[in-house]
């Protein structure tokens, strides 16, 4: 059995969410990593500390693997280990896996769109679980999924950037019209937010060269998209607070 060495935080990872804390070979193999690649990230201070189990076992929790693929995707846009150090460092402390995939997802939309087709089995290999037909049907409802129609027998088009969102949807009891309507919510104000910091930014640009505009664009679309989630999600926490206390 591997050994991981790290700073004991008391419960264990994974204790009282009734999920079975992973070694870092599990951790690994779930991420599609290798466990070198893990121990780099952790001495590089990418990846927390595991807790240490009796034996001196490391174990790893959900946070660990919606990190690890956080930082997968950053790479994949073509970040250096020192940006996504910094990228990292200024994410509050206590996100929760949701809130990394939420992270993740948002990451993967700087890329141009890059829909896959897929068979059924491979769209359970991306979803990391096996899904049930009534999990796919949602995942069409939620517009995460769609069915290909021109190939016969379960084939699906699937943006692999909302995927993994679309999964941890899965187990939050909502129903597909619910989250739906959230959805057009998000979009509808999505987009009146984007119209208003275009046409901001288009005046502070309008005497520049195209070429100019094209840089400014590049650089800011992150720095945008983070801000907005960042804002968001304290205003949701805040409204949750909120809304718990009149219940």
């Amino acid at each position: 059995m591997t050994t991981d060495t790290g700073k004991d935080s008391g419960e264990g990872a994974g204790e009282g969410t009734g999920e079975r804390a992973l070694t870092v070979d599990e951790l690994a193999a779930r991420a599609g990593v290798t466990v070198r690649t893990v121990r780099f990230y952790g001495t590089k201070g990418l990846l927390p500390p595991p807790v240490i189990g009796p034996r001196r076992v490391g174990h790893y929790g959900r946070d660990h693997l919606a990190r690890l693929a956080l930082i997968e995707e950053l790479q994949r846009q073509g970040m250096t280990l020192t940006a996504i150090e910094r990228y990292l460092r200024r994410l509050p402390p206590d996100l929760t896996p949701r809130d990394l995939a939420l992270q993740r997802a948002v990451v993967a939309s700087w890329a141009p769109d890059a829909v896959e087709t897929v068979t059924w089995e491979a769209l359970d290999e991306r979803a990391g679980r096996v899904l049930a037909a009534e999990d796919v049907e949602r995942l069409v409802a939620m517009g995460v999924v769609e069915r290909d129609g021109d190939s016969d027998g379960d084939v699906f088009r699937v943006d692999p950037g909302l995927l993994r969102l679309g999964v941890e949807l899965l187990d939050v009891p909502l129903s597909p019209e619910s989250i739906l309507a959230a959805r057009n919510v998000l979009i509808e104000h999505a987009r009146a937010a984007a119209h208003e910091l275009s046409g901001l930014f288009r005046d502070a640009v309008a005497d520049r060269d195209p070429q100019a505009v094209k840089s400014l664009s590049a650089h800011m679309q992150p720095l945008v998209v983070q801000a907005l989630l960042t804002t968001f999600q304290r205003s949701l926490k805040e409204e949750l607070r909120g809304w718990m206390e009149e219940a």
